[in-house]
């Protein structure tokens, strides 16, 4: 017999569309939901002002400016801090994770203790010149803080599934607000439940809370990401750009498939040589990243703000020095990923995507450069990320390039998404099979 007190006993046996619609219905549940989205979002944008302000007023000061050599002083400085924290608050990492880990949140028991170390460890990650984006530090950030109002007041205790849908609706009102676009975490987290129980419900609290998360911002007037990178819209439709978004599609897939080995390269490195030492592998990758950012000052951080820069003025940067940005970005995000430091790969993947089309761009003036960027970006979020149609949205909002980009983004996504389907079809096929066990005779 089951303990009445007991919040994790499964929900007795019925139907699933009578689960969801009992939970669903239950009086009071829609409030609930959108005040975890009012706690969410108001923790992120406070969390957002916090760590704009710091890297403004640390990172672009007219001492920093002027000295170049408080840059690899500045990046050890914080890279021991975000060791300490891990060493001694117990702070989380995504060193045995991967990019779509980074972007999930589903735990269902709370560890108060480690929310103190994660909240330092992600400020001191951002601020430390790794190459990451805030969106991994908010969704283990938000995540933590939905499991302690959950169980706090006994919220959603008839089921697991209620506890990550609670949370999981948490995390679409902080990223929808962020990101400047009212359904796309509804999307996200739709496409990673796809085939599960219950997505349905899932995708209903998902709009409700990213909802509320979106107007949230908006009404606050805080900058979002949305149009933050923004390329001359394409007017016309041509047969041949069709083509140009397959290829560009696989351009983007291959990024995304050098990203993911070099993070399984690189972590088997960092495991071979330092094993769970926190401050050998923490000071060996902030020496890398202080070094690379003293003499190439573009790589530092998550991208965001150098992009700016470079569009620019891709030609004063040169072919050659933008394919170097693209590898090197890619190589320092696994090796911050890998190290310790806490954070997401959205934002350097951006900029690793949109250098590579800028190159492609010089190289082959007569194609719009609007055609070469986005459509390697939505190939590479969409293999990235392992959901397309979020990876149309986020390129769609963050650049706003007009109606006639949809359709080859679209294209491009979808490209990348085939090539993924038979990359795993051939390793399935050459992977060896088990022979089945035979019964000896007695």
């Amino acid at each position: 017999m089951s303990d009445p007190e007991d919040t994790t006993a499964p929900l007795p046996p019925q139907s699933v569309a009578e689960t969801e619609h009992a939970l669903w219905w239950r009086p009071g549940f829609l409030a609930v939901i959108i005040g975890i989205a009012l706690i969410a979002i108001a923790f992120t944008a406070g969390f957002m002002e916090l760590y704009t302000w710091l890297i403004e007023a640390i990172w672009y000061n007219d001492v920093v400016m002027a000295n170049r050599w408080t840059i690899p002083v500045g990046v050890l400085v914080f890279s021991i801090l975000v060791g300490l924290c891990q060493k001694y608050l117990h702070a989380p990492t995504v060193i045995h994770g991967g990019f779509v880990e980074s972007m999930k949140e589903g735990k269902l028991e709370t560890n108060y203790r480690i929310f103190p170390g994660a909240l330092l460890s992600s400020l001191f990650s951002l601020l430390s010149g790794a190459s990451l984006g805030p969106e991994g530090t908010i969704t283990i950030l938000v995540g933590e803080i939905s499991a302690w109002v959950r169980e706090r007041f006994r919220i959603a205790g008839e089921s697991k599934w209620v506890h990550l849908g609670f949370d999981t609706a948490a995390l679409a009102s902080a990223f929808n607000g962020i990101i400047g676009n009212p359904f796309f975490t509804g999307v996200l987290a739709t496409e990673y439940q796809i085939g599960k129980k219950h997505a349905s419900t899932f995708l209903i609290w998902n709009l409700v809370a990213g909802i509320v998360g979106y107007l949230f911002y908006l009404a606050l007037g805080l900058p979002s990401f949305s149009s933050m990178i923004p390329f001359p819209p394409v007017t016309e439709l041509e047969p041949l750009m069709v083509l140009y978004a397959i290829f560009l599609g696989v351009a983007g897939a291959l990024l995304a498939v050098f990203a993911g080995l070099s993070m399984k390269g690189i972590g088997g490195i960092m495991e071979r040589f330092f094993g769970d030492r926190v401050f050998p592998r923490i000071l060996t990758a902030g020496v890398i990243i202080a070094a690379v950012g003293y003499f190439l000052p573009a790589l530092l951080f998550s991208g965001e703000t150098q992009i700016h820069l470079i569009i620019e003025d891709p030609a004063g940067v040169g072919v050659a020095m933008l394919f170097l940005y693209a590898i090197l970005k890619i190589l320092l995000l696994a090796l911050s990923f890998k190290s310790g430091y806490i954070g997401g790969p959205i934002f350097p993947v951006l900029f690793s995507s949109t250098m590579l089309g800028l190159a492609l761009s010089l190289l082959f003036p007569s194609v719009p450069v609007t055609i070469f960027v986005l459509c390697i970006e939505a190939g590479a979020f969409a293999l990235a990320l392992g959901a397309p149609l979020t990876a149309i949205i986020l390129v769609l909002v963050v650049s706003n390039p007009g109606s006639i980009m949809i359709t080859l983004v679209a294209i491009s996504a979808t490209t990348a998404l085939v090539l993924s389907a038979l990359m795993t079809q051939m390793r399935a096929r050459q992977t060896p099979k088990r022979p089945s066990p035979v019964a000896q005779p007695a």
